[in-house]
């Protein structure tokens, strides 16, 4: 969440120290602007971050993470090999994936879905393009969004770190216990004739 807020000393001081009256909190919030979706309850059971806070004259800017909040919905689904061809798209590079979400049975080709992501040129970005065509309902629906080349590179940042999540590799590293210390591993070690056969 960014959170920027002007703020004004509490009356009783003239003149004042700003990092004083921060920390003695005796300071007066006149007016906030905030990224967050919705005000956290101060107190909540939420798990509370550390903050980020710089502050400049008569304004700060205070930077600080926040738990997202998901509903799922029937759009699009990436495979892994999908998101590689994503993050590893060169500025000039374009991919586009097809979905059928009934392949390989009865319902084959009743509702046909597109991806594409391509270059908007001058390396400023990419534009992104959904389209579902279902047939049993005779609906085309198209989503066209511009992607900035910084919002991309969020975007790819964010993929990079989903990737193993989606291919379920942090549920086979985390839910392992650790060998205990005190026993080493067996190492099996090839007799020397072996090697020559391979």
């Amino acid at each position: 969440m960014l959170r920027l807020s002007r703020f004004l000393p509490s009356a009783s001081r003239r003149g004042f120290d700003l990092k004083e009256t921060l920390w003695s909190g005796s300071l007066t919030f006149q007016q906030a602007v905030s990224t967050s979706a919705a005000n956290l309850d101060e107190n909540s059971s939420v798990k509370k971050f550390a903050s980020y806070t710089v502050f400049k004259g008569k304004a700060a800017l205070s930077i600080h993470p926040i738990l997202p909040s998901f509903s799922k919905i029937e759009l699009f689904s990436l495979s892994p090999t999908e998101v590689g061809s994503l993050i590893s798209l060169g500025p000039a590079e374009s991919c586009e994936f097809f979905h059928d979400p009934s392949m390989k049975s009865s319902h084959e080709g009743q509702v046909k879905k597109s991806l594409s992501i391509t270059p908007l040129g001058s390396d400023s970005g990419y534009f992104v393009n959904i389209t579902v065509l279902n047939n049993v309902q005779k609906t085309t629906d198209r989503l066209s969004v511009p992607i900035t080349k910084a919002e991309f590179a969020v975007m790819r940042t964010a993929l990079s770190f989903a990737l193993p999540h989606i291919m379920g590799w942090d549920q086979v590293l985390t839910h392992h216990p650790a060998p205990p210390a005190s026993s080493k591993p067996r190492v099996e070690r090839p007799h020397p004739d072996s090697e020559w056969e391979r």
